[in-house]
């Protein structure tokens, strides 16, 4: 089934078509509930609204602009019946638990995160986020709040940027870049997208530019997970989301690089219960969470033909089997 029908060709939702085969079991009711926890410009929220006609879906996002464009984009692709199913919040995904009971609501049938860098957000060059233009080095998903790129370049000690580099980007390179920005920032501070790429064009050995992509992409992968806190709201954010679930309820999430994709698979396997070592004679226990897909499952061929930014995406799935008790 093809349903990206209708959705504009910038914005294209990352393997719509599985994660409505996945999750669509839990949410064929008369009163189903979903959140997509990373709204964006609404692509997978307008599929799931449409082809589920009595789904109410609420979307967050913490990016007041995304909230802004997916309510746009939302008007102007569905009907006013539709869209009387929708509900936004804007707020941070870890706080999905606060968020959903602050509109009466205790449970809810699937939950999905489609997470990292939305196409919204790269297309937008004055944000900062994509190293092929030009632009202010911000990388802030709240443009309200934190601490910007540069500001980081700026003011982090050596070893600070050497962490950063090297846990957040597994940047091979990251104590000669770190070294070089100290040195680059004592003349000119950072202040643009093209000071940094430069710098690394010029770091990087040449044989390790023409491998692995463009050479900036695992320093601007870095520093867009340190400005906005990604990997710790993550980690906080699949026990909430999971917590939130009904019996039966499913939960999908779609991650970009292997760091996401190692706390999405320690969280998913934490909340399927701790089971005794096999060599003891004690009997195993019930699975709490059950897993839907084996491993990860990744975009076909042809879909990444059609949306390139689709190349890196993992998907993983699963429903909960036992509600904890309260």
């Amino acid at each position: 089934m093809n349903t990206t029908v209708g959705l504009s060709a910038d914005h294209v939702p990352v393997m719509v078509d599985r994660i409505v085969e996945l999750l669509s079991p839990a949410i064929t009711g008369p009163s189903a509930l979903m959140v997509d926890a990373t709204l964006g410009a609404g692509g997978h929220a307008g599929v799931f609204l449409k082809s589920f006609p009595k789904l109410t879906l609420i979307g967050l996002d913490r990016d007041p602009s995304a909230v802004l464009l997916a309510t746009e984009n939302l008007k102007n692709n569905v009907s006013s019946e539709v869209l009387s199913r929708f509900k936004v919040v804007t707020t941070e995904y870890d706080q999905i638990e606060t968020a959903i009971k602050n509109l009466g609501i205790s449970e809810v049938d699937a939950v999905l995160f489609d997470l990292g860098v939305s196409s919204m957000q790269l297309d937008q060059s004055e944000r900062g986020f994509s190293y092929s233009k030009p632009a202010p080095l911000d990388m802030r998903m709240n443009l309200s709040s934190g601490v910007t790129a540069a500001e980081i370049l700026n003011n982090s000690d050596v070893r600070e940027l050497i962490r950063i580099l090297r846990v957040y980007g597994e940047e091979r390179f990251a104590t000669r870049i770190a070294n070089e920005i100290v040195k680059a920032r004592s003349k000119t501070p950072f202040s643009t997208t093209d000071q940094l790429v430069e710098l690394l064009y010029e770091v990087i050995p040449a044989p390790a530019r023409r491998t692995g992509g463009h050479p900036a992409k695992r320093t601007f992968q870095a520093l867009r997970i340190a400005v906005n806190d990604e990997l710790q709201i993550l980690e906080r954010a699949i026990p909430a989301a999971i917590k939130l679930l009904r019996v039966g309820g499913r939960i999908a999430v779609l991650s970009y690089h292997s760091l996401e994709d190692r706390i999405v698979k320690q969280a998913l396997k934490a909340a399927m219960g701790e089971q005794p070592p096999s060599y003891l004679p004690i009997p195993q226990l019930p699975e709490k969470l059950c897993l839907l897909t084996k491993g990860v499952e990744r975009p076909s061929v042809e879909e990444i033909e059609q949306n390139p930014r689709a190349a890196s995406a993992k998907l993983r799935a699963a429903q909960l089997l036992i509600k904890e008790a309260a």
